[in-house]
């Protein structure tokens, strides 16, 4: 074991277990979740589900638009991603479909 584990206290057994085997994510590992229930990484491309208007850019993204390459901003519900004419777009991950 590494001197970064995190230990959580077992209040059925009274005994220290880890926090992976207790189901708890750590802070470095947030697990990100699209609308369906898939896992998200960095890289991943995924699908519109929703037409979406983006605040300050005046333009709609529509249904089934595909964004590549997103990357995992380390809130479980935001992704960054880039798209065409388009800075610094962040979606929420309850409207995106992995791909």
């Amino acid at each position: 074991m590494s001197d970064d584990d995190s230990f959580v206290y077992d209040e059925a057994s009274g005994e220290w277990i880890s926090a992976a085997d207790a189901g708890i994510p750590t802070d470095d590992g947030v697990i990100v979740r699209d609308a369906v229930g898939n896992v998200l990484a960095d890289g991943d491309q995924v699908t519109l589900i929703k037409d979406l208007t983006v605040k300050g850019a005046g333009q709609t993204l529509k249904r089934g638009t595909l964004i590549k390459s997103i990357r995992l901003t380390g809130d479980a519900q935001e992704i960054d991603c880039r798209y065409e004419g388009i800075k610094g777009l962040v979606l929420r991950a309850e409207f995106v479909k992995k791909r």
